[in-house]
C-alpha cells in the first residue's frame, strides 16, 4: 500500500549530518525513488526554548519521524527529545543508518534497534508504508 506524500519529520545531527540529510531528502525527487515524503523538519538552528516549542508542534503534525543515525549520534542531544515528542503524540519512528553507522552504533533513547535500517530505497519505502499503517496517519 503506497501512501501519498506523508509528512515526515527528519531528525538528524545538525552539527555533523546536514549534508547527508539533504542527500536523503533529495532522493525523494528522483523518478526512480519508490518513496515520497514532505519534510517538516526545522530548517535552521534555534534558541533552546523556541526550538522545543516549534519542534514539538511540528512533530505533532507529522505522520512519521525518521531518525538519520550517523556516527556522531551520541553528541546530538536534541534527537532524544524529538523522539520523545513523537512518542507522546503517537507518531511512529524509525531510523536509517548513514555515514558509516551500523547496528553497533549508538542509538538515541527511544529509537529501537529493530526499527533502524540500512539506507536502501526499498527498505525506506517499506518502513514508511509500515509506519503509515501503524501510526495515527493524519492528513490536516
Amino acid at each position: 500500500m503506497a501512501f501519498n506524500d506523508p509528512r515526515a519529520f527528519i531528525a538528524f545531527d545538525f552539527d555533523h549530518d546536514e549534508t547527508l540529510k539533504m542527500l536523503f531528502l533529495g532522493q525523494r525527487h528522483l523518478s526512480t525513488s519508490p518513496f515520497s515524503i514532505q519534510d517538516w523538519s526545522s530548517k535552521t538552528a534555534l534558541p533552546q526554548h523556541q526550538w522545543e516549542a516549534i519542534i514539538h508542534d511540528k512533530i505533532n503534525l507529522c505522520n512519521l519521524l525518521i531518525v538519520l543515525v550517523g556516527r556522531h549520534m551520541s553528541s546530538a542531544t536534541g534527537i532524544a527529545k524529538e523522539i520523545a515528542f513523537a512518542h507522546k503524540h503517537d507518531v511512529p519512528v524509525f531510523g536509517v543508518y548513514i555515514d558509516g553507522a551500523d547496528e553497533y552504533s549508538y542509538l538515541p533513547a527511544g529509537l529501537q534497534r529493530n526499527r533502524t535500517i540500512s539506507w536502501t530505497w526499498r527498505g525506506i519505502s517499506s518502513a514508511i508504508d509500515q509506519m503509515m499503517r501503524e501510526g495515527k496517519n493524519r492528513y490536516r
